[in-house]
């Protein structure tokens, strides 16, 4: 059987059985489209159920050339995944992944911004033009709520219960939770509601959608980058900026400030731990203060005060 049958059947696996997200799913199967190219372009008939470990090791050694490290792993963990799963249907006995190793990458930690650039980049938002008021909301919702940027996107009106101090956010593999919303957050989303988007005639299938562009359409996630890049050209930050900047500054904040890493987690979403633990990697000062404070033999600790 060839490769665009079992494709077809692991993309049906990850939507049902693993339950992940539109755009983790796209990630998977690109990946696997990558060696199938790879084996059309040097003419290598290995089906899916047959392929040999030097075919992979060779298809390795091909992209390593022109990705980073870093991909090529993902890469990597994809591959050996979708083999898992012909193994798990019976279709092989082997994964020729097993025995091939990830290349080392150090842990990468994300850019952040502190409060003051985050200030200044949302001052430079020209509230004048007929997007500014949509795009300072956007900053501060994301900023604000800690939001993933798919979660942005696709949040609806009916998903906000402000007299309760919540929005609801489907997060990744559609998994919904509840987060707190301030109400600084709450009076720019309402201004934005009921003032700006008031005036936009929404297409039918995003009627229900908060953030829309000048046709009455939901915003792509490209647009809330570009959105960002431009802000951060036009305030002079010279860091590496995107969306999940301003959710990873949000949890920096409420680390620094002495916010549980737990409550944090929960506010981000994150299944693990350690998935939220990235953050206290990032302020060594914040680190040195929880010895000084909480240390055993601090002067200042918790039972003397």
């Amino acid at each position: 059987m060839g490769w665009r049958t079992k494709i077809i059947d692991y993309k049906s696996y990850l939507q049902i059985e693993r339950n992940l997200s539109k755009n983790s799913i796209e990630s998977y199967i690109s990946d696997i489209y990558k060696l199938v190219n790879y084996l059309n372009d040097f003419n290598i008939g290995s089906a899916p159920i047959s392929i040999q470990k030097k075919d992979i090791q060779q298809f390795i050694y091909e992209i390593a050339k022109i990705v980073s490290p870093r991909t090529q792993a993902r890469i990597i963990s994809g591959l050996r995944s979708f083999f898992d799963y012909l193994i798990f249907e019976g279709y092989r006995e082997d994964n020729p992944l097993d025995l091939i190793k990830s290349p080392k990458i150090g842990r990468k930690l994300p850019d952040t911004l502190s409060k003051p650039e985050i200030d200044k980049l949302i001052s430079t938002i020209d509230l004048s033009h007929p997007q500014g008021e949509r795009n300072r909301t956007i900053l501060e919702t994301i900023y604000g709520c800690g939001l993933r940027v798919s979660e942005l996107i696709n949040l609806r009106i009916s998903d906000l219960f402000f007299d309760e101090g919540f929005i609801k956010v489907s997060g990744k593999g559609d998994k919904s939770r509840f987060v707190p919303i301030h109400h600084t957050t709450i009076k720019y989303i309402n201004t934005y509601i009921h003032e700006v988007r008031n005036h936009i005639t929404p297409h039918k299938e995003d009627s229900d959608i908060v953030f829309l562009n000048r046709r009455g359409k939901r915003l792509t996630r490209q647009m809330i980058f570009i959105i960002i890049k431009n802000l951060c050209a036009k305030a002079n930050i010279q860091k590496t900026v995107g969306p999940h900047t301003l959710r990873h500054s949000f949890a920096t904040y409420l680390l620094t400030e002495g916010v549980d890493l737990r409550a944090i987690q929960q506010l981000l979403g994150h299944e693990s731990i350690t998935t939220t633990e990235i953050y206290v990697h990032l302020d060594n000062k914040y680190l040195q203060e929880v010895v000084e404070n909480f240390h055993p033999r601090s002067n200042t600790s918790r039972k003397e005060k």
